[in-house]
């Protein structure tokens, strides 16, 4: 009865947050989390593209994240790679569609070359379009854009040059984002898809990501059901 009522967003964003103080709140190595949050995920993709949404974007690793412990970041990648070399085959399966956007030049070889491969495996998928941003920084994207324009350029110019520079090396631009969700407790965007968001719908969860549920995304998609979204327009209901 729920899933017939619900208006499912075309492009959920997902701010994974609060792996490390899952494991911390159970006296565990900030590590474990990581773990966790990789079988948290597993179950928010299947739910998505069984919910029929059309592409899911997951914030994996931002540019800043290379700040973190030395020991928590080589750990991090350790997982990456890992979980790319063993979902590929199962997203394949599903049809879900893996690509990986950011930066690549830093990672290490092992990770790219997982990437590719789970992309190729998985590039025929068109239940849904998954999207896992690693070393990736939205404003690094709005700056390269900004650089590349030329002293004159007009709003139109500008926003040419944008929609060259946030895109997804393997798809082009990025559809807009419907609904942007951060777990953890959190209330900022962190440098995520800040172009694609101008008209997303915001939702922050005080769950950390480790505990998100089928249930709470099913919670998350109702309260996008009772959004009036106008993108500057009046509401229907108001007459000019």
């Amino acid at each position: 009865m729920l899933q017939s009522t619900l208006k499912i967003p075309g492009h959920v964003a997902v701010i994974m947050d609060g792996n490390g103080r899952w494991a911390e709140r159970r006296g565990q190595p900030r590590t474990v989390g990581h773990l966790a949050g990789a079988r948290a995920m597993r179950g928010v993709v299947a739910h998505c593209a069984q919910r029929g949404v059309q592409h899911l974007t997951l914030y994996a690793f931002s540019c800043d994240n290379w700040k973190r412990p030395p020991r928590e970041v080589k750990a991090l990648l350790t997982l990456f790679t890992s979980h790319f070399r063993s979902e590929a085959d199962e997203l394949a399966r599903e049809n879900i569609r893996l690509s990986v956007i950011g930066q690549r030049h830093r990672l290490p070889l092992a990770l790219r070359r997982a990437i590719t491969n789970a992309e190729s495996r998985t590039a025929h998928g068109n239940v849904m379009h998954l999207r896992i941003a690693i070393d990736y920084s939205s404003r690094a994207s709005i700056q390269r854009a900004h650089a590349a324009a030329p002293p004159c350029a007009d709003a139109d110019q500008m926003t040419e040059l944008m929609t060259d520079h946030m895109t997804d090396h393997m798809t082009g631009l990025l559809p807009a984002v419907d609904l942007l969700v951060r777990t953890g407790g959190e209330r900022r965007l962190s440098d995520f898809l800040l172009w694609e968001s101008a008209y997303a719908e915001l939702l922050f969860l005080d769950v950390l990501w480790p505990d998100i549920t089928p249930a709470i995304l099913d919670t998350a998609f109702a309260d996008f059901t009772q959004r009036e979204r106008r993108f500057g327009a009046l509401p229907q209901r108001v007459s000019a």
